[in-house]
């Protein structure tokens, strides 16, 4: 029985680098704005993404926008229900185009109102939930969100009295008052009075991790104020709290590319570099400064360093729980800098913890070409296209990323990967090899060796899989799911039996809720016809894994080999029905129909001949 890729370790994710470490680490909570936002972009339950490389979920595929014509043969009630639908569906775009037809045909309803602002503030179309929100206003004068959303607006506009009145009304606990801060002291300095701005932004007490966003923006407004001096104090205080923060170093380090000298700058630059090896915005950076040129300031108007305080605060958010007040803050970066790069990638990246990939491609092509993160969004783009079937889009863009750096392992990995959930095995062996060869040989990647390793395997190469999968042993000698493939091969091949089992329980004491690595220590026990513990050992696998059809099968199996012949075909049965490999069906139907033959014992025994034989591969 071959391994099926169900049983492999889910893709390691070379994902493109998002910029989390924008502050320190901190919970966050902002329940009141959360509350407002979770109808529109509400919580569904995670889908069983561990079942291997190859498996779609719907869940991962866009629900089809409404037409015109949808929305005119819905009442108000079914278009309310409609839109409650995509709400779940976190499909923002057809739930506010189902909450405008709802308000349409009953305007007064003010539950419908604030629905459809919601909805249009967590789609991105920011004009249209201004539109909504000062009607919600002229209902509702302390409604905080709304009063944010029109803040902007104006900010946006440069109407920067109007920005500041509404933006010092948003504020409401810690986050949201950091927010109202720093935008109103962008808008304080759009207006011409830096000092205000900055003496506004210093007023502001707080947790710990405010001094950090503090220093930022204030040297930010500085810098464009022309106080240099007084600009680099500030992004040395903020450099001094968290050197592994990238905009600040990004920030500092132009500072002082212009002010002071380029060694000095580069040190800054190669520090970080040394903490996060090759971020695009880093490995630009130093180029350009060693190239003899001056970086210009990280924000050049009010309106961009306002969308550099949404934009941190919400990366920050990303996947901490607030993914809610994560969406608008980094929808209203955009709408403030519809091109600033980070703010796509980690709207992107958001849109992918929340399993819609579908909204994340969309993003990924917003990235512009000239961005030194494009690279990074072509291979986010690649994944997000692979998962909802666009398959050799997927390819093709990987392959042009690849061809432009032949020694780029992050994209090579990716194609690899998208490859091998295909079952293309031949090609990923062949693409896996390609990052070996591309990979630093003083550093080599035990994951390049394991996943090519799977591919040679599948593919019938059994000696090359087995000498990558030792090499990825060597490398990284416990890890599990190396110990449970190369484990789990050879019992299934019945040689090296004794340091089989040595290594699958191994690979159980790291990973005991794992059900495909306790699967193998079950088949394990099968092989050397240990049936009673077998059955006790597949059963715990089926409760960890009870929708797996291999593991079905192995009960099946075990179940016979004790005599319950009845629950035995039930097992085979019911691995039938779950769809497994085309090669295992028809002997799975051989055994619904016939049962096991006798021998088994004796190849267990013919196995235990084997394995002096086999040992060392």
């Amino acid at each position: 029985m071959t391994m099926e890729p169900a049983r492999v370790m889910s893709s390691v994710r070379m994902s493109s680098i998002h910029p989390r470490r924008v502050a320190i680490a901190f919970f966050l909570a902002a329940s009141i704005v959360a509350a407002m936002v979770a109808p529109a972009f509400a919580q569904t339950p995670d889908d069983d993404a561990s079942r291997g490389d190859s498996s779609k979920t719907e869940a991962s595929k866009s629900a089809p926008y409404p037409t015109s014509r949808d929305l005119l043969e819905l009442t108000t009630a079914g278009s309310y229900l409609a839109a409650r639908h995509a709400s779940v569906d976190r499909d923002a775009t057809s739930a506010a185009a189902f909450y405008r037809s709802a308000l349409r045909t009953d305007p007064k309803n003010n539950d419908l109102l604030d629905r459809v602002f919601i909805s249009s503030l967590a789609d991105g179309e920011i004009d249209e939930a201004v539109k909504y929100g000062e009607r919600i206003l002229a209902i509702d004068k302390t409604n905080r969100v709304a009063r944010l959303v029109v803040g902007v607006k104006a900010l946006k506009q440069k109407q920067y009295a109007v920005a500041q009145q509404n933006i010092n009304q948003s504020v409401r606990g810690p986050i949201t008052d950091l927010v109202a801060t720093l935008l109103s002291g962008w808008a304080s300095y759009g207006a011409g009075n830096t000092t205000a701005a900055v003496a506004n932004i210093d007023k502001l007490a707080g947790p710990e991790w405010y001094p950090l966003f503090k220093d930022l923006h204030a040297g930010l407004i500085y810098e464009l104020a022309n106080k240099q001096k007084d600009a680099g104090a500030r992004f040395e205080r903020a450099y001094k709290l968290d050197d592994g923060a990238l905009r600040v170093v990004d920030s500092y380090g132009r500072w002082l590319s212009r002010n002071k000298d380029e060694a000095a700058a580069i040190d800054v630059y190669e520090k970080f570099d040394k903490k996060l090896s090759r971020h695009p915005l880093v490995v630009e950076a130093l180029r350009e400064i060693k190239a003899g040129k001056k970086l210009g300031p990280l924000v050049d108007s009010p309106q961009t360093g306002a969308a550099e305080a949404l934009y941190g605060i919400g990366a920050s958010l990303t996947r901490r729980g607030g993914e809610d007040l994560a969406l608008v803050y980094l929808q209203l970066a955009l709408y403030l800098h519809p091109n600033h790069a980070l703010a796509l990638l980690s709207l992107g990246d958001l849109y992918e913890s929340v399993k819609k990939p579908q909204m994340a491609i969309k993003v990924y092509e917003r990235v512009p070409a000239n961005s030194p993160l494009k690279r990074n969004a072509q291979i986010q783009l690649a994944t997000d296209l692979d998962a909802v079937d666009r398959s050799e889009e997927a390819v093709k863009i990987l392959k042009g990323v690849t061809a432009d750096d032949p020694k780029d392992v992050e994209a090579i990995m990716a194609l690899g990967n998208i490859e091998r959930a295909r079952k293309k095995f031949e090609d990923c062996s062949k693409t896996y090899g390609q990052g070996i060869d591309a990979t630093d040989s003083e550093k080599p990647n035990w994951v390049l060796f394991y996943f090519r390793g799977i591919c040679e395997e599948r593919s019938k190469q059994w000696p090359k899989a087995e000498a990558d999968l030792k090499k990825a042993l060597e490398l990284q000698p416990e890890q599990a799911h190396v110990l449970n493939y190369l484990g789990y091969s050879w019992i299934d091949q019945g040689i090296n039996l004794d340091e089989a089992m040595s290594m699958i329980r191994r690979a159980v004491d790291q990973r005991p809720d794992d059900g495909f690595i306790v699967d193998s220590l079950g088949w394990a026990y099968y092989r050397i016809a240990d049936y009673d513990n077998a059955v006790k050992t597949l059963e715990r696998a089926i409760d960890l894994k009870p929708e797996d059809p291999t593991i079905n099968d192995h009960l099946g199996d075990a179940y016979w080999r004790v005599g319950r012949t009845l629950e035995a075909k039930f097992q085979w049965q019911h691995a039938k029905d779950l769809k497994p490999e085309p090669e295992e069906l028809p002997k799975i139907e051989a055994k619904i129909r016939d049962g096991l033959s006798d021998d088994a014992p004796a190849a267990a025994a013919a196995a235990d001949k084997k394995k002096d034989a086999g040992k060392g591969g």
